[in-house]
């Protein structure tokens, strides 16, 4: 099959190559990928930065040649523990190696893909939807009449947790460039701040969730916008940091966190059968709606991942892997 590997750390080194169609384990899925998306996790592994990161990932090449999580597809085979899905089920989700014609993924990753959208449009969702659905609900606990700040809601997270902050009913204001703000008026963000025209930091609103896209803004700075019980969520940011990233920033969130008003705090987003089915009652209800920027060939993927590693694409960059 048709696969993007890298077989060494480094943007230059992404090629698609020809692999063996993955075996799947008693509680995987082995999937017929017609669509994927890239994310800023697809630059990390693919270029091995923060270098902390190589712990898990090699120290001097990738364990794992194969690029790609979000996916969309038709289920082609199940492992003997499977229940919930079979073989010619549409899915959506999170694999492994899903920049290629097959991909392997657990059972609990991937579930019935949305019947509204497109495989392009679901394979949009998974990354995005996860984090902002985790942040909102559980992390922040988000409730009706609340003030919910995003910046960089012009971005693929961004954009996806706009509509589900207002979907639990809060009042949205997104944070993003001049070029993005029609798209963010659009999603239902209540306000958009231009930030080459307005500080955020220097306004008098106060919040009940930050979730932080960018991170280019001091904490301190940030904090002070909260609520007495608001949450600050780190998400990202600072992989610029070629050995630590954002951990740095990471752990000066969770010290300052320690004292006076207010909680900083960072998150992984896991992949599970009932938030993605969450996020499909969200989609097919229309209360959200997938935000992709362009589409690509699989021939592309190494170009798409390098656009993102330059930051600042608009939505998502979706991937047409089959027709």
């Amino acid at each position: 099959m048709k696969a993007i590997v890298n077989d060494r750390y480094g943007l230059d080194a992404l090629r698609m190559a020809d692999v063996p169609v993955p075996a799947i384990e008693d509680d995987e899925v082995l999937v017929r990928v017609r669509a994927a998306s890239v994310n800023p996790a697809d630059v990390a592994m693919a270029t091995g930065n923060p270098r902390i990161m190589r712990l898990a990932t090699g120290l001097r090449r990738p364990k794992g040649r194969l690029r790609g999580i979000d996916l969309a597809g038709i289920v082609e085979a199940v492992g003997s523990g499977v229940t919930t899905l079979e073989p010619g089920d549409e899915v959506y989700g999170q694999g492994t190696g899903t920049f290629a014609e097959f991909a392997v993924a657990p059972e609990k990753s991937v579930w019935t893909k949305p019947s509204n959208l497109t495989f392009e449009e679901a394979a949009s969702v998974p990354m995005v939807g996860l984090v902002a659905i985790q942040a909102v609900r559980d992390k922040a606990a988000v409730r009706p009449g609340q003030k919910v700040l995003i910046i960089g809601a012009g971005g693929g997270i961004g954009s996806f947790t706009v509509q589900v902050a207002r979907s639990f009913g809060a009042e949205v204001t997104g944070v993003c460039s001049a070029a993005k703000v029609e798209l963010v008026r659009s999603l239902g963000a209540d306000h958009v701040i231009d930030y080459t025209r307005e500080d955020v930091t220097r306004g008098s609103d106060r919040y009940d969730l930050i979730l932080d896209n960018v991170s280019d803004r001091p904490l301190r700075a940030l904090r002070r916008l909260l609520t007495p019980k608001g949450v600050l969520l780190m998400n990202g940011g600072e992989f610029g940091h070629v050995w630590v990233g954002p951990m740095g920033r990471f752990i000066r969130g969770a010290l300052m966190s320690r004292f006076g008003p207010g909680r900083i705090t960072n998150f992984l987003s896991l992949p599970n059968q009932a938030d993605l089915q969450t996020l499909k009652e969200l989609l097919e209800s229309g209360k959200v709606k997938p935000v992709v920027g362009r589409a690509c060939s699989l021939a592309d993927v190494p170009a798409a991942i390098a656009e993102v590693a330059g930051g600042h694409p608009l939505g998502k960059i979706v991937v047409t892997v089959a027709g």
